[in-house]
């Protein structure tokens, strides 16, 4: 008798499980290709940080500020693969949230206790700094287009940004913002060949130094840790590896891993030819004077700097949609 009732309720708890993922965007569709990897990825990894990354360069300097971004690039491709690969650690099961490995391995309860609020303040922080950077983005349009016209406040803008995500949050499906993340993937190809092309063509310029922002040895220490930050948090892009793979169908021959590890192959080239160009390129051509946002340091063309933050716009909208807050 005690052997059928846990038979009963194993089987039950196994059909609720399965309600469940059938209900959720995350797992309600589970028939992406690599492809959707490679933008999912794109979209998640690429985002305003990279902006802020010739800023960065100006802390750290040209060696360190150099091994630093390569060594990230590395170090971050590297730990995505372990996600990859633990995704299906266990045979049978799929581990398509960051609590669910969490659990595997630190416990039931422990293991929510210690991701789930590293996790949470992780992405209800970056769920405001998107909303922030995509309203400021948008004034900037305005004032840029507009520069005699009404002085509109930017929690307006960061409004009309939210509503953009109201509608998107009632799709079925992490899939269903498939074409959202594609064209939020070119935006930021966009505005980050904007930015290296844009300063590679305004020149290094007569003032240009490479020596640190400051004099004192506290402050150019504080300035060296405030460029890992600012590098760390331009690849913070682990954030839904999990949920992104949790999409792709698996089969004992065929696991979801092989084209997973394929689209984010595909993704980190991506990466590559869009951190490291704006990096050495805007540091290259202001020095120690650049902006902590390139963009701000590129006033003219007009055109290009309204087109590199419509693409930020665009971009930071895909971005937001990944964050595992609005997804869940």
């Amino acid at each position: 008798m005690e052997v059928e009732n846990s038979k009963q309720h194993h089987s039950s708890s196994a059909a609720n499980t399965e309600a469940l993922n059938d209900w959720l965007p995350i797992t309600k569709s589970r028939h992406a290709k690599w492809w959707y990897s490679a933008f999912h990825n794109v979209t998640a990894m690429v985002g305003a940080g990279i902006l802020g990354l010739p800023f960065a360069m100006s802390q750290l300097g040209w060696g360190p500020g150099v091994t630093i971004m390569v060594l990230s690039w590395i170090i971050t491709l590297y730990t995505l693969w372990q996600m990859v690969e633990m995704h299906e650690l266990v045979p049978g099961k799929r581990f398509d949230r960051y609590h669910e490995l969490g659990q595997h391995a630190f416990g039931e309860k422990c293991g929510l206790w210690i991701v789930v609020p590293l996790q949470l303040s992780c992405e209800v922080g970056l769920g405001i700094i998107y909303m922030v950077t995509g309203g400021k983005s948008l004034k900037k349009i305005y004032n840029t287009v507009h520069p005699d016209g009404s002085d509109i406040r930017t929690t307006y803008f960061i409004m009309m940004f939210a509503l953009v995500h109201f509608v998107l949050s009632h799709l079925p499906s992490f899939n269903s913002i498939t074409a959202v993340s594609f064209f939020a993937a070119l935006m930021s190809l966009g505005y980050s060949t904007i930015a290296w092309g844009a300063s590679l063509h305004k020149g290094v310029q007569s003032t240009v130094s490479y020596a640190p922002r400051h004099t004192s040895t506290r402050d150019i220490t504080f300035d060296f840790f405030g460029g890992l930050g600012d590098v760390a948090f331009a690849f913070a892009g682990h954030n839904v590896v999990l949920e992104i793979q949790a999409t792709i169908p698996s089969t004992p021959d065929k696991p979801s891993k092989k084209p997973m590890w394929k689209g984010v192959v595909v993704a980190y080239i991506i990466v590559a030819l869009c951190y490291f160009p704006v990096a050495f390129c805007g540091y290259l051509v202001f020095g120690n004077l650049v902006e902590d946002n390139v963009l701000l340091s590129l006033e003219k063309p007009t055109s290009l700097i309204v087109a590199a933050n419509a693409f930020v716009v665009v971009h930071v909208i895909g971005s937001y949609q990944h964050s595992p807050c609005s997804l869940e």
